[in-house]
């Protein structure tokens, strides 16, 4: 059968051993320590889920916080919220985690505490004008070496830092959600990023136990370019008539961490709408914006979050429950679908998997990602591949470049979505590994 190589199972020893290579040479690479890790106090602008995460998981490593709000309301809970927060990521008792909180954490209101940090950490709405406007407002009260950074996972970094007066200390500090179930941070480096900023960043990522990697700007960066594949076309098959139960089925078959309408729902519907359209912009050819996700969030079925997504959840609020199957959906979906089409579990899963193997050749071509080997790290960390099959690129070079090519040729009907790139199609040729690198004169 076509989609046979998607039954091969992979030396499991030899893919696990790659991994741990992985996150050595990521240790040396980033360094534990060094004068440019700078940062002892952090400050955090916005206090939605993602600050107060993220503010956690900087008090899980004894890192002080200051953390701001333009909500008074939000401001008057965020003492407790951080602390439940911290109790879930540590296993602590509440208790603990309060006392933790009230040592080393504040919430303020004052602009001149927060700007009083080494690294001030923007994680307001997803909106240009919105962060600009926090960076006007802080910039000039920073300290002329300290650095300033957005956790921003769709705007470009290089189009943020217009107008600073100190682009060299910009740089974007990525974090993936549910922050303390993802180790993965990408360091972003604008056009005008520094590299002392760019070091201070990513060691502090390590010094709070996460996961770094460099990154050039871009649309996406490199992780959400890889994710948004997955999750698009799971939503393109849910058209075609594929059944929510089905393409988890596929996923998780193929070893995902998380199916990717479940990821959906734990990252929120319009987070995925705004990511998805930005997306799109970008990458018009590859990206197929999805009417079903508009329909979800004018139902008010935003995920986790709101209760209801495409899975139903009794505690919206907590990250430890899987949540239920929603009947209710399919009359959404219904609206939409087309008559349903038969798929085995293997062309669902090469559906999910083989884009974003596409998605990652891209990134090593336009040298978005140095090399392939960052790219496995960020899917095992940032994305839940799975670490039993070694890495999405290792994985690719197991099963070989040819088999992957012939496989994308059978899923022809869609376009530049499953194209082969210049990157395969030389390893088809040659039989070179892609953990070999760019051969001459394919980078962009």
């Amino acid at each position: 059968m076509m989609f046979e190589p998607f039954l091969i199972e992979p030396d499991e020893t030899l893919a696990r051993r790659n991994v741990e290579r992985l996150v050595q040479r990521n240790r040396q690479a980033i360094g534990e320590g060094g004068p440019a890790n700078e940062i002892g106090s952090v400050g955090i602008v916005g206090a939605g889920m993602m600050g107060v995460s993220i503010a956690a998981a900087h008090l899980a490593h004894e890192m002080p916080v200051v953390v701001t709000d333009a909500d008074e309301t939000v401001l008057a809970a965020l003492i407790d919220r951080i602390a439940a927060e911290l109790a879930q990521q540590t296993g602590a008792t509440l208790d603990n985690a309060m006392s933790t909180v009230a040592r080393l954490a504040r919430a303020t209101a004052s602009d001149r505490e927060v700007a009083a940090c080494d690294l001030v950490l923007e994680t307001v709405v997803e909106s240009l004008s919105v962060k600009r406007a926090v960076y006007r407002r802080l910039e000039p009260r920073l300290r002329p070496d300290a650095v300033l950074a957005t956790n921003t996972s769709t705007i470009p970094v290089s189009r943020l830092s217009e107008g600073l007066a100190r682009p060299s200390r910009f740089c974007g500090i990525h974090f993936f959600h549910p922050v303390r179930h993802r180790s993965l941070v990408e360091v972003v480096r604008g056009e005008r990023t520094g590299d002392a900023a760019t070091v201070a960043a990513a060691r502090h990522a390590r010094s709070i136990g996460k996961m770094p990697i460099v990154v050039r700007d871009g649309p996406g960066f490199a992780v959400n370019r890889l994710l948004v594949r997955y999750l698009s076309e799971a939503l393109e098959m849910l058209l075609e008539g594929a059944t929510i139960a089905q393409i988890e089925e596929a996923a998780t078959w193929f070893g995902m961490a998380m199916g990717p309408l479940r990821a959906i729902d734990e990252i929120g519907m319009e987070t995925t709408l705004l990511a998805g359209r930005q997306l799109w912009d970008a990458f018009p050819e590859r990206i197929a914006p999805s009417p079903l996700v508009v329909t979800m969030v004018k139902r008010g079925r935003l995920g986790r979050k709101s209760g209801r997504g495409f899975f139903a959840y009794d505690r919206p609020t907590a990250w430890d429950g899987p949540g239920e199957p929603d009947p209710t959906v399919e009359q959404l979906i219904a609206q939409w679908a087309g008559a349903p089409k038969p798929l085995c579990r293997e062309e669902m899963a090469a559906r999910l998997i083989l884009p974003m193997v596409v998605e990652a050749t891209l990134l090593l071509e336009e040298r978005k990602v140095c090399d392939p080997r960052d790219v496995d790290l960020a899917v095992v960390f940032g994305l839940g591949f799975p670490a039993r099959r070694g890495g999405l690129l290792y994985w690719v070079d197991q099963v070989g470049a040819g088999p992957i090519v012939a496989m994308l040729r059978s899923l022809d009907s869609l376009g530049p979505r499953a194209r082969p790139t210049a990157l395969l199609l030389e390893a088809a040729r040659t039989g070179r590994r892609l953990y070999d690198g760019l051969p001459p004169g394919l980078a962009r």
